[in-house]
């Protein structure tokens, strides 16, 4: 199982949270958000270890925006968590392939779940985007620390993976086993592993990834 950890912006916690192995470390590029990581300091970021995908989070921003903090902090991963259209994905990818000079920037579209959510609206999204990640729908566009019904999920048709984010904690993290296939490619820690927003608890941290890697979730 992948673990994310989303809404990193203090250098020290960044380089504990990098202590831990975690696989990808998201950083909030939405002003309006609690974890804006307003601008990081590139030293801290570009010295992270190649294997963790540093991973921009951005709501409906402009193309331009994206590609300058991909360029700057070499990012690895973009994460909309906006109304972005198949096409913006589209356009998004193909300008983040110049800028990086042929590096391939993942790219992860983020969606709030709700019930009664269509799941076959994210067919357009199939050919567009790497991975899909799967949040409680709020106001917010996320770190809301509530979790949605996860069962819900058993209605996914499509063939894309995906992370699952919203309210998961060290008390409920194992019940991912209960709904979880092959599509299930991570979880997406944030606001439940908090000592304020934006910088996380360690030993919380480690503690669950020692639960989800001893399971094998």
């Amino acid at each position: 199982m992948i673990i994310k950890v989303c809404g990193m912006k203090e250098p020290e916690n960044i380089r504990q949270l990098a202590e831990l192995n975690v696989d990808y470390m998201g950083f909030i590029f939405y002003p309006l958000s609690k974890r804006f990581a307003g601008a990081p300091d590139k030293h801290v970021l570009t010295s992270l270890p190649t294997s963790i995908k540093k991973t921009g989070v951005f709501v409906d921003a402009n193309i331009e925006v994206i590609a300058d903090k991909v360029n700057y902090y070499q990012l690895d991963a973009v994460q909309l968590h906006g109304a972005e259209s198949p096409e913006f994905c589209r356009s998004l990818k193909k300008v983040l392939q110049n800028v990086c000079g042929g590096k391939s920037v993942e790219l992860i579209k983020a969606l709030g779940i709700f019930p009664g959510f269509n799941f076959n609206d994210l067919e357009v999204f199939q050919e567009e985007v790497d991975y899909f990640l799967f949040d409680t729908k709020t106001a917010g566009h996320g770190g809301s620390g509530i979790s949605f019904d996860w069962n819900i999920l058993k209605e996914y048709v499509g063939s894309k993976p995906y992370f699952l984010s919203g309210g998961i904690s060290a008390e409920n993290v194992d019940g991912i086993t209960d709904f979880a296939d092959h599509h299930l490619y991570g979880v997406d820690l944030n606001s439940r592993f908090e000592t304020e927003p934006g910088i996380k608890d360690i030993s919380k941290l480690e503690s669950v990834f020692q639960l989800i890697r001893d399971q094998k979730i």
